[in-house]
């Protein structure tokens, strides 16, 4: 599915997140000049020759950066909780 951009402020991170660099470099307004960008659309890869590059795309790549970054904190509690379930299942299981 595609995601839409989240403007809102970040959460605040968890453990064993790594914080999203601010930009500091780059002028606003200023454009340098990136060989390529390779972006992942499900398993294809799609890569963009000679793309000039600005504040307002990195901005916008980091705002994706931080959604993934959030579905990826989910799915690991999703995982501990799935785990949890399972142990005790077992333990339920070796009791009798």
């Amino acid at each position: 599915g595609e995601k839409t951009q989240d403007i809102r402020d970040p959460e605040p991170h968890k453990e064993g997140e790594i914080p999203t660099p601010q930009p500091e470099d780059v002028e606003e307004g200023e454009v340098s000049e990136v060989g390529e960008i390779v972006t992942t659309t499900g398993d294809v890869d799609v890569v963009e020759e000679e793309t000039h590059f600005t504040s307002a795309s990195a901005h916008v790549l980091i705002g994706e950066i931080m959604v993934c970054n959030r579905d990826l904190q989910k799915i690991k509690e999703d995982i501990n909780d799935v785990e949890k379930r399972l142990k005790n299942i077992t333990d339920v299981l070796g009791r009798i």
